[in-house]
């Protein structure tokens, strides 16, 4: 073996170190790396790969800090007619004393409402994969906006990311020309993680 594939790996691998830090020691991150949601500010934060083991158990920040999975399963389609979701492009959310909020991304951020506690019942006696949402840090996501089909249980930085998405692309009062284009791509780039 060369010195120099040897050096990549001690240093784990050919993943480049980029300019972001970790938002819990300040190391410099790999391009691929956990998150943690913030449970008192309700902030995801990036954390290297010995923050993020520090976390897998939460009784090591007594709360405060969660570390977000990363499993990601497609989910066959699902009737959410029952939990009064107004529009087409909303996650659910179950809090850690198991009340459920949906959310709807807006070029604002994210709208939020309590989901009827039936409602959401009726939903997952349907889907009993929904009843193993990790609170907090896994959501229920759906879009079913402009004829689109998605049902996912994903991890809730995902959502995030597509509030981002939807604030960076909104122009106007019905999007514009750029928003449906750019859901549409988050979608398709998800891919499912057991």
């Amino acid at each position: 073996m060369s010195s120099g594939a040897l050096e990549r790996v001690v240093r784990g691998g050919a993943a480049p170190l980029l300019a972001e830090r970790c938002d819990v020691c300040s190391a410099p991150l790999r391009e691929r790396h956990r998150h943690l949601l913030d449970t008192e500010r309700g902030d995801v934060m990036c954390a290297c790969q010995p923050c993020s083991l520090l976390f897998v158990r939460d009784v090591a920040s007594l709360g405060h800090y969660r570390l977000v999975p990363e499993r990601r399963v497609r989910l066959g389609e699902v009737s959410t007619e029952e939990l009064g979701v107004p529009v087409g492009l909303a996650y659910f959310v179950r809090g850690a004393g198991g009340a459920v909020v949906a959310h709807y991304p807006s070029p604002l951020g994210s709208t939020q409402w309590e989901v009827d506690p039936l409602a959401w019942r009726t939903v997952v006696g349907r889907r009993p994969e929904l009843a193993g949402l990790t609170p907090e840090v896994e959501a229920f996501l759906v879009n079913t906006a402009r004829g689109s089909r998605h049902h996912w249980l994903v991890p809730v930085d995902d959502c995030f990311r597509l509030v981002a998405v939807v604030r960076r692309e909104w122009r106007g009062l019905s999007g514009g020309s750029r928003v449906w284009p750019a859901i549409d791509q988050f979608f398709a780039e998800l891919t499912e993680h057991r």
